[in-house]
């Protein structure tokens, strides 16, 4: 670990009424979960022969594993699959609950059957498969969790090998997986501890490096690897105790103002502190030098707070006349145009991008997440990958509604613009997205193809994203069938 640094401990307070409405407004986040899921295992695919972007060859014939299915024993794994967490990484699977409205009465499914499938575009559809097209798959540390942790670095190589060929399957040509998901490193690093998910510990020593694998087994099936990192978050809530050595425990025992916490319990990195920031972006340029990644990926996790006490007096040495919101802002698009410079800094190749939440209002208001200033200018981002987690009927937050307001957003030439699909939506009862919505992803088994061919439309769009994997691969028993459906319609598109 580098340096230790002293200055004092914030003891946060309640959140905000206006977070908690947030959380439940359209793309509102809840607070996530930090226990990891079930084992993964390899699953066969049943999809026609992707059209491109495959190298793998024909699919397989089988059923879809599920997360309940015992796994496949491998040489020295005796690890029983555990129950999924069914509240992580903002996700009961999804990667962020996007709970719209507060619910309507319940109307009859009859009534809901055969809704308007979209027509409340916007922006106007184009079937043309663009070249190149960005597939992408996000895997989260509950994913990671039973694959790595106890494993031995062969067991890891195989599962991890399973994992992508599950993915390439899908017709897909990209990974963003989860590489720092605690204030922790799945890698070997001069930053941060090593994650609770290698060993079971945090910070003890690494018996294998973790994502030297992940690159090297992404890459030799022809596959783009993205490092998925948040930034900020340290813990989401009380639960697993910080090591000695973990940054954020130092700044804590010394009363430094880089972090804060929050009444649940959760611990942050706090945007307005510099170092804190320098932390942030050091992290970042040791992942670029030292592995052959792709690309960095940051999450959605800005301020997880609207509280003014827990940066009350950075803010008055530093606030400079601003308001606090524009402050706080202004400290977070500091720390994503670091981060963008230290990437291309180190390797010019390397792409910087960002999942926002689709709410933008809430992104703006409630995260300080200034997504229109990213995009609106060069130097801070690569990519945009909103996530869109919503119906073409969602009652407040439709899916042309905000693919056409991110897109518009974008107003330098070379920003791409991909989608976030909630894939952990399929055949569940969605239950904040209005009367208007709320079976949508229940009726409906084309909602992924109809959402990418109307996304192929968009002047910037270059690619889709679907959370997550173990929705896609794993589903439950109860949404097998029509999971199957929605993907075989997709693989027709492709």
């Amino acid at each position: 670990m580098k340096g230790e640094r002293a200055m004092r401990k914030i003891t946060a307070v309640l959140m905000a009424l206006a977070l908690a409405l947030s959380l439940f407004a359209c793309g509102g986040e809840p607070v996530q979960d930090e226990t990891p899921g079930s084992d993964i295992q390899q699953g066969t695919v049943i999809l026609p022969k992707p059209q491109e972007n495959d190298e793998s060859g024909d699919s397989q014939n089988g059923e879809y594993p599920s997360a309940q299915d015992p796994l496949p024993q491998k040489p020295g794994d005796t690890k029983k699959p555990e129950e999924p967490d069914k509240a992580e990484d903002g996700k009961n699977p999804g990667k962020n609950e996007d709970n719209a409205q507060t619910p309507a009465e319940d109307p009859k499914q009859e009534e809901n059957k055969n809704n308007n499938n979209g027509d409340n575009s916007t922006i106007p559809s184009d079937t043309k498969v663009p070249s190149g097209e960005y597939r992408a798959v996000w895997i989260s540390y509950l994913e990671l969790g039973g694959m790595l942790t106890g494993k031995t670095a062969g067991q890891f190589r195989s599962n991890i090998g399973a994992a992508y060929d599950n993915v390439k399957n899908l017709g897909c040509n990209t990974v963003i997986v989860h590489v720092r998901p605690f204030g922790d490193a799945l890698y070997d690093s001069d930053y941060f501890p090593s994650s609770y998910l290698i060993t079971g510990t945090e910070g003890d020593n690494l018996p294998f490096d973790p994502l030297k694998i992940m690159v090297e087994e992404a890459h030799n099936r022809g596959l783009t690897f993205e490092a998925w990192l948040n930034p900020y978050r340290v813990r989401a809530r009380t639960g697993k105790a910080l090591c000695s050595d973990n940054p954020a425990q130092k700044y804590i025992n010394s009363g430094s103002d880089a972090v804060y916490q929050t009444a649940n319990g959760g611990i942050f990195y706090n945007p307005g502190s510099r170092e804190a920031i320098d932390l942030i972006v050091n992290g970042v340029r040791e992942i670029v030098r030292n592995y052959d990644v792709d690309a960095i990926h940051f999450d959605d996790y800005f301020y997880a707070t609207t509280d003014s006490s827990i940066d009350s007096a950075l803010y008055a040495a530093n606030g400079g006349g601003k308001s606090l919101a524009a402050w706080r802002r202004q400290n977070v698009n500091t720390m994503v145009r670091e981060v963008y410079a230290a990437v291309k800094a180190e390797k010019q190749s390397v792409r910087f991008g960002i999942s926002p939440q689709g709410n933008t209002k809430a992104n703006y208001d409630t995260l300080y997440a200034d997504v229109a200033t990213w995009l609106g200018n060069a130097g801070y981002v690569d990519y945009i990958c909103p996530q869109i987690y919503y119906g073409f009927n969602n009652a407040t937050c439709p899916y042309s509604s905000v693919l056409k307001e991110f897109n518009g957003m974008i107003k330098v030439s070379g920003i791409d613009l991909y989608v976030g699909l909630a894939a952990y939506k399929i055949g569940n009862e969605d239950t904040y997205a209005g009367t208007s919505g709320k079976y949508e992803w229940q009726q409906n088994s084309d909602l992924l193809s109809r959402m990418v061919t109307e996304a192929r439309g968009a002047s910037h769009y270059k690619g889709y994203c679907l959370y997550s994997y173990s929705s896609v691969i794993m589903p439950a028993s109860g949404v097998k069938a029509q999971v199957q459906a929605e993907l075989t319609a997709l693989s027709k598109i492709l």
